[in-house]
């Protein structure tokens, strides 16, 4: 699944994926260093513009989970959030 990383969006924004298969999610960045955190499933990446960041895991709970931007990219970063949705 491809996400693009822009001032101060996710694209998409909600990702659903099923619990127990594994994904690689692959970002990209358009114009700064950005990060990706999934906390909840303990990943998390750097994504570099020009660079694609990919990240593998495979979801292990159900349930709806906030990924974030753990890297300052500027005014409006505390919003760059996204939605990860577990299914089953």
């Amino acid at each position: 699944m491809r996400i693009a990383a822009r001032k101060f969006v996710y694209l998409p924004q909600e990702v659903t994926l099923k619990k127990g298969v594994p994904v690689v999610l692959e970002f990209t960045a358009e114009d700064v260093v950005m990060g990706f955190n999934a906390p909840d499933f303990n990943v998390r990446a750097d994504i570099v513009p020009g660079q694609p960041a990919r990240v593998r895991f495979t979801p292990d709970k159900l349930g709806e989970f906030t990924y974030l931007c753990d890297i300052f990219c500027g005014d409006g970063h505390e919003r760059m959030t996204g939605l990860l949705r577990v299914v089953a």
